[in-house]
């Protein structure tokens, strides 16, 4: 799960807090660039292609209007994770597919996906028109109703999920589900306690600020929410001295099981793991950790809770990640991609065993907005277009034929290059100042001047016209699953060229 983080406090780069540091995009695409004529888009020989795979070139520019509403924005808009005097907010004017522009006329290839979230592209015409069509027949209604399309959508992700998490709550939102699926755990066990990751993000309401590992969770943590961290794997910097994905393997699990033993296992409600942590570095877990944490789980009767809310509907190759590893958890939170956020959603996929505890007795939980039918009505168009434009496959090969290989060759010729790893289009670049010690580019919560290597880098991706997501030392490749073959090798070019400017801050600079 995902946001940007404070200048001030908590520096993620991500998009609000580098417009203050990198200023006004300065690259126009003129009628030269052939990113400006739609008929020169490349049809990739990749999977199946999207159905509006050519965007349309940004309109006239028109600075006044970008400068209104940017205006009405600074005087009205608070915005989250963000020092509100220090940011400078793109005004943005329009999207299609995998690009976006503003009122300058500069058109950005999006490999962020915003906040990771716009798996099927920007303004995709399936779930626009499905948003139309749902308001004109019913707008809104009360989640205690059966409604059309929130049974179709329900039915819809229950088909995908692995296993038997064949009931859906629907939320807002993906904080909202984490909150929703810890309530649910609590209530099925009777116990407290709940375990997470230092590297991870889960939300920021409150139990999922809580649960969240990075420093988000500083300003805000109460110490008593019942929230245990622990580390997870991650090889390239490996808490447990591993050398490979083996001994990564039995040394978490290990380590997991003796943090059980000294917080009591009959304490213990629920263990939740993003299944590939997003926002922390997107690090894959090694083959059978998941698998492993099942069989701890099964063994004290703690509730299993996978966070799929970055990874899931397609972003790594299958419709969700814990098909990857063959593991089924009791319960699996999900947002983002389920509708691309067109409409806030979210959701809890449950399974038989606990949502049978709420049948003879209320779940004591709602959301007025549960299961809006707009929203409902685009996940359902979402959901439906990407089985039926082979976009989870398109996800897989990119990644597997373009991306994975494009990143590899990118890291021989960059010194600040000290992994790639990743998935389908989720893929993380680690940036070092020192392939040999691996030191990282930027000190753990840089802000200010130590940050200034990622903001160099970031700077220069924006005046190629690629908008990046930055965090900590890491950029992520995180396209939408809708991404072109000729998309991908543009942003890798525009991501390769970038990259000198990180080069600069190295130790054989």
């Amino acid at each position: 799960m995902d946001d940007a983080g404070d200048p001030l406090s908590v520096p993620y780069l991500a998009v609000s807090i580098l417009r203050a540091a990198l200023g006004p995009p300065i690259r126009t695409l003129g009628p030269t660039d052939p990113r400006a004529d739609p008929e020169r888009s490349e049809v990739p020989n990749v999977a199946a292609q999207p159905a509006h795979s050519a965007p349309t070139p940004g309109p006239t520019p028109d600075p006044a209007t970008g400068a209104a509403v940017k205006a009405a924005d600074r005087a009205h808009v608070f915005h989250s994770w963000s020092a509100q005097g220090l940011i400078d907010p793109l005004a943005v004017a329009g999207a299609e597919g995998s690009y976006f522009w503003d009122y300058d006329g500069n058109r950005y290839l999006d490999f962020s996906s915003q906040l990771v979230n716009t798996n099927i592209g920007h303004q995709h015409p399936k779930v626009v028109a499905a948003i139309q069509e749902q308001a004109a027949r019913l707008c809104t209604f009360a989640p205690g109703f059966a409604v059309d399309v929130r049974s179709e959508a329900a039915r819809l992700v229950a088909e995908r999920t692995p296993g038997d998490l064949d009931k859906i709550f629907f939320t807002n939102g993906g904080a909202e589900a984490v909150e929703h699926a810890v309530r649910m755990a609590r209530l099925h066990t009777g116990r407290t306690k709940v375990l997470s990751t230092y590297r991870s993000y889960h939300g920021a309401t409150a139990a999922a600020i809580n649960l969240t590992g990075d420093p988000r969770r500083w300003a805000s943590d109460t110490a008593s929410a019942g929230v245990v961290h622990f580390w997870g794997p991650f090889l390239y910097r490996s808490p447990f001295h591993a050398t490979d994905e083996r001994q990564e393997c039995e040394r978490a699990l290990a380590h997991l099981a003796e943090t059980i033993a000294f917080e009591g296992p009959q304490s213990i409600a629920a263990i939740i793991l993003e299944t590939v942590p997003g926002t922390a570095g997107i690090m894959v877990p090694p083959p059978g950790y998941l698998a492993g944490v099942r069989e701890i789980c099964d063994r004290y009767g703690i509730v299993f809770i996978l966070d799929e809310v970055m990874a899931g509907f397609g972003r790594t190759g299958h419709w969700f990640a814990a098909d990857h590893f063959g593991v089924t958890p009791d319960l699996l939170t999900f947002a983002k991609g389920v509708n691309s956020g067109y409409v806030p959603l979210g959701g809890v996929a449950i399974s038989a065993a606990i949502a049978a505890d709420f049948d003879q007795r209320p779940y004591p939980g709602g959301l007025t907005y549960s299961g809006h039918p707009l929203a409902c009505a685009s996940a359902v168009a979402t959901i439906n277009a990407m089985a039926e434009e082979g976009i989870v496959a398109n996800a897989a090969a990119i990644g597997a034929e373009i991306i994975g290989p494009g990143l590899r060759e990118i890291a021989e010729r960059h010194a600040c290059v000290g992994e790639v790893r990743g998935l389908g289009v989720f893929w993380a670049v680690e940036l070092v100042k020192d392939k040999a010690t691996r030191e990282p580019l930027v000190p753990y919560n840089a802000s200010g001047p130590a940050n200034q290597p990622m903001a160099d880098f970031a700077a220069a991706c924006k005046r190629g016209g690629l908008w990046p997501f930055v965090n900590m030392n890491r950029t992520h490749v995180v396209p939408p699953c809708t991404i072109t073959e000729a998309e991908a090798k543009e942003g890798l070019a525009i991501l390769d060229e970038a990259l000198s400017a990180a080069d600069a801050h190295t130790t054989t600079a």
